[in-house]
């Protein structure tokens, strides 16, 4: 199914392409901060004086802090706007960032990487609302996953040219440099960002109060293309995030026997596949929106049998072409992610998407804290047994699966109930111009 475009859209165009370039842009320098400890989790640990559990913490905090922040900022971006949460957000993680860089000890660092993840938290919700207010409803998958191929390429970032100066320049003026970057964009969101083209207002309405807050989230919870939304974010994300958030560099290193620089080739190799899956998703569900479930459940199967392969593998090192096979595949999680949103967008109206969205990406960052959790513990406990530690990966992935069954079919029931509605409406609406006219 196709999908087309709805009376009252925004028209798109130039002037919408540089609003949401600059809004992406916040989001690109906000994930080049998240990942920055993807590369430099040896550094880290050598820094700090830290073992796997404490190491683990760092990206722990990181993301409950995240994943708690997701339904508060999707009601702030509801009542408040895109470009004031934005704004608050750059500031965040660059003051978050600019910390880092000049922590010595363990708890300060601790403390930087807490506020970096509440203003990141800020970045990726505000972008979704934002190419919902200046773009048709038929663009939504594409403008999903354009926004996530700008945080691809902020990965790219950390991946290529943060872990080549990190190793040249040192740990306080690479983390700085990033926080620079911080304050640039700011200055970018407060010129030229507008929440919506003008002759788009949205039709005002109460954001205050306690009972304002409860009824946003009560009515985005009841829809069960939100609660589908959360489950596919959570079981397709969490895997990838994981392994170039913290523990793939480490794996491939330690437990794998592979070089610094081989490792991270191989960490580019997942970036590279996640922009060119982002790209294929994009293009296929916005052409063929039944194409949603299929992705999605080919995500977990893919992921869950590379996994498999990678950790079953007889003997010590896994095959080259296997590692490379694994990170390529970890390269659609990403992408798979982002179909959760599309299951969420139509259950929700515009004024609501801000806090439907929030409640979807919770899932796979909190699947991902619950990872990054059990492989830290899994290591101190099993000597560092890396095949041990990665294996939790199959124990979220049929959690997460059994509920993305459950909810799939009163979910595309209810679309297309929604959907045939619409299209009377819109008949009648056409019969009423034409015989005013």
């Amino acid at each position: 199914m196709t999908a087309k475009a709805l009376p009252g859209d925004p028209p798109g165009g130039r002037r919408a392409a540089l609003v949401w370039g600059v809004g992406t842009l916040v989001y690109l320098v906000a994930v080049i901060h998240r990942t920055s400890l993807g590369v430099a989790g040896i550094d880290a640990a050598a820094r700090f004086h830290i073992g796997a559990s404490a190491l683990s913490s760092f990206s722990i905090l990181q993301v409950l802090v995240y994943a708690g922040m997701q339904i508060p900022v999707g009601l702030m971006v509801d009542s408040l706007g895109t470009k004031r949460v934005l704004m608050l957000g750059a500031v965040l993680f660059t003051v978050g960032q600019g910390a880092f860089a000049l922590s010595h000890s363990y708890g300060m660092a601790l403390g930087a990487r807490a506020v970096l993840g509440c203003g990141d938290a800020m970045t990726f919700v505000s972008v979704l609302r934002l190419g919902s207010r200046w773009f048709p409803a038929r663009r939504g998958p594409m403008v999903a996953q354009g926004a996530a191929l700008f945080g691809v390429a902020g990965n790219l970032v950390s991946t290529v040219a943060l872990s080549r100066l990190l190793h040249s320049a040192g740990w306080t003026p690479t983390f700085l440099g990033t926080a620079i970057g911080g304050a640039f964009v700011l200055v970018l969101v407060a010129l030229f960002l507008k929440d919506h083209p003008d002759g788009y207002v949205p039709a005002p309405a109460e954001h205050a109060g306690l009972a304002y807050v409860r009824r946003q989230i009560t009515d985005a919870w009841r829809e069960p293309g939100t609660r589908l939304g959360m489950w596919t974010h959570f079981t397709t994300q969490f895997s990838g995030m994981v392994f170039l958030l913290l523990w793939g560099m480490p794996f491939l290193v330690e437990d794998q026997g592979m070089s610094r620089g081989g490792a991270g080739g191989l960490l580019t190799l997942v970036v590279v596949a996640n922009m060119v899956f982002g790209m294929l998703f994009g293009q296929l569900i916005a052409r063929h929106r039944g194409a949603r479930m299929p992705l999605t459940l080919g995500v977990i199967a893919a992921t869950a049998g590379a996994w498999a392969a990678v950790l079953g593998w007889p003997g010590g090192h896994d095959p080259l072409w296997l590692l490379v096979v694994l990170c390529v595949v970890l390269g659609a999680c990403g992408p798979g992610s982002m179909i959760g949103f599309d299951f969420a967008r139509p259950a929700n109206p515009p004024e609501r998407f801000g806090t439907a969205s929030g409640i979807v990406n919770i899932g796979g960052f909190t699947a991902s804290m619950i990872m990054l959790l059990a492989i830290g513990v899994l290591l101190d406990a099993t000597d560092q047994d890396y095949r041990v530690a990665w294996s939790s990966v199959f124990v979220l992935q049929v959690v997460g699966t059994v509920q993305i069954l459950r909810l799939r079919r009163r979910t595309e029931r209810l679309e297309r109930e929604r959907i045939a509605v619409s299209r009377v409406e819109s008949v009648h609406r056409g019969r009423e111009t034409a015989v005013r006219d």
